[in-house]
């Protein structure tokens, strides 16, 4: 195998509460290969949503570095890392994070309209996401006239529309019912059977389970990897 996709190297994260510092992660020293299938588990706290936002580069580590695709991603400015994350970063969190005053279409078509992509490109890439996730006959609604499954289904094909390299998952069924949330992670795990990089953060042992390699987080530190011994 090649270089890791993802390299964390060394990574601390510490937030100041008051006097106090809080240590979100220590000592963090993970590599992923392209096309993986990870969960990332623990208990509230033991800083599996710290780790999400630095590999999302929506926060920087104290100490560390943070390699994406052999290029060191925390040395780059606010502006560099927003065109990283937008290209080769997708997202889909527990809460959906959809625009309500937009339809589906026009929320998956956001991050291309973001990025400068044609009108043209944009509106082929929206048609063909929403006949993928069967979402056809819902382009025209706001998420507020969606279910949860719908809404999620959108999230993703928002997640999905510029082609990312790796999608990272936060509780993505932890707003759906379980057969609703088996289908949502479905169409994820079919993602990463194309050769997506699926990375899912949960404290659902089921879920996580479902992965090909386990990170279980406890106090910011990284207690166990189920793939460590696999590598090399």
């Amino acid at each position: 195998m090649g270089a890791p996709q993802i390299e964390l190297a060394g990574i601390e994260r510490v937030f100041k509460l008051g006097d106090s510092e809080v240590h979100a992660l220590r000592h963090l020293d993970v590599s992923i290969a392209a096309g993986e299938y990870v969960a990332v588990m623990g208990p509230s706290g033991s800083g599996k949503s710290t780790l999400l936002n630095l590999l999302g580069l929506l926060d920087r580590p104290d100490v560390g570095i943070y390699r994406l695709e052999g290029r060191d991603v925390t040395t780059l400015s606010a502006e560099e890392q927003a065109r990283v994350r937008s290209d080769r970063i997708g997202f889909v969190f527990q809460s959906f994070h959809l625009v309500p005053r937009l339809t589906a279409a026009e929320n998956i078509a956001l991050p291309m309209t973001l990025s400068g992509i044609a009108p043209r490109e944009r509106e082929l890439r929206v048609t063909q996401a929403l006949k993928d996730y069967g979402l056809e006959d819902r382009a025209h609604h706001r998420p507020d006239q969606l279910s949860g499954g719908q809404r999620q289904r959108v999230a993703i094909a928002r997640a999905t529309v510029m082609q990312p390299a790796v999608i990272l998952a936060d509780e993505p069924t932890g707003n759906l019912d379980r057969a609703t949330g088996e289908e949502v992670m479905r169409l994820l795990e079919g993602l990463n059977k194309s050769g997506v990089t699926l990375i899912v953060v949960t404290h659902d042992p089921h879920l996580g389970s479902r992965a090909g390699r386990q990170l279980l987080m406890e106090d910011g530190l990284l207690q166990l990897d189920s793939g460590a011994s696999t590598k090399g």
